[in-house]
């Protein structure tokens, strides 16, 4: 196999990309609004009926590898699309179940399933997610798979901290993922930031790298760990009114709040993988040296997601 297709269906984004197998590289990409939540309730508009749900959500995909191919030298068809994220849910493509933990780390017991196109032209892999007693996550398994070359010592216990909306903290121990924890730091920071008292007193466009923005970042952090949040988070009101702190620093003072939160509770002698992108990696690396928390290694989440696909593809390469 020369190529693939990385499909990160999200539920409000479709992100495609075109893999050079034998080195990973991303040939061409294309992105998208049209996520699993609008894809699912433009079915159900269409009534169901016409289309089954996964020949609907395939022509989706095809739209997009059509889009994808016009800038292309070469011929798609029989080109595998690997799917991670949301296609597995019950709104999805198709709706797979949850592989409770623990799972290997190299993907083999994972919940997948082959489906080869109708037309002949894409087969199809859906990746699903995995599960504890407790929380869920679609998407990140696959790049726990494909974070597992760049950890140093599996049997020991490790923690991956995967940024985003909803972070996911991972521990990792004996070559298996053991227990994760969702927090909603992302989400919380859009809803104060936006949508509360605090959106009058913080402004976008601040550059991390000016270091008054670091400051005002690392006093959340600080912050974090000797207020309780509710208290603190109202304090992004008190540094407008009361000290004139500029609205684009209190932003940052804000972010710095939630992470430093959201690290809060982290043991400093567990090793920590960053398996996040450039943005994310630089507010969680000032935040656990604030902390006294140690980061072994980072780790591309880009890369980690195609790279665990191509992992768990190769379960498929004899029906390929």
């Amino acid at each position: 196999m020369d190529h693939f297709f990385s499909c990160d269906w999200g539920t409000s984004s479709f992100r495609l990309r075109l893999i050079q197998a034998k080195n990973l590289a991303v040939v061409a990409e294309t992105k998208s609004s049209r996520g699993i939540s609008d894809t699912y309730k433009l079915w159900q508009q269409k009534g169901g009926t016409v289309l089954s749900r996964a020949d609907f959500y395939a022509s989706i995909v095809k739209d997009e590898i059509r889009s994808l191919q016009q800038n292309l030298n070469m011929v798609t068809d029989g080109i595998p699309v690997l799917f991670s994220g949301m296609a597995s849910s019950t709104i999805g493509m198709v709706d797979l179940p949850y592989k409770k933990l623990p799972f290997n780390l190299d993907g083999s017991d994972l919940k997948t399933e082959f489906m080869a196109d109708s037309t002949g032209a894409n087969p199809f892999v859906i990746i699903s997610g995995a599960m504890t007693d407790c929380d869920v996550m679609r998407g990140e398994e696959t790049k726990i798979v494909g974070s597992d070359t760049l950890l140093d010592n599996k049997d020991q216990e490790q923690l991956l901290i995967l940024p985003g909306t909803h972070p996911k903290h991972i521990v990792i121990k004996n070559s298996q993922a053991v227990s994760f924890k969702t927090y909603m730091t992302g989400e919380f920071f859009n809803l104060l930031s936006v949508n509360s008292i605090l959106s009058a007193s913080v402004e976008e466009g601040g550059d991390f790298g000016d270091p008054q923005n670091q400051e005002r970042f690392k006093e959340g952090v600080k912050a974090s760990r000797h207020s309780n949040l509710l208290h603190a988070s109202f304090m992004v009101r008190t540094n407008e009114v009361l000290k004139n702190i500029p609205s684009q620093q209190n932003l940052h003072y804000l972010s710095g709040l939630l992470i430093g939160t959201e690290l809060g509770g982290l043991k400093p002698e567990i090793p920590i993988y960053l398996v996040g992108g450039a943005v994310h990696a630089s507010f969680y690396k000032l935040a656990c040296d604030e902390l006294g928390l140690r980061i072994n290694k980072e780790i591309d989440a880009d890369l980690a997601l195609i790279k665990g696909q191509l992992v768990i593809f190769s379960r498929f390469i004899n029906l390929y």
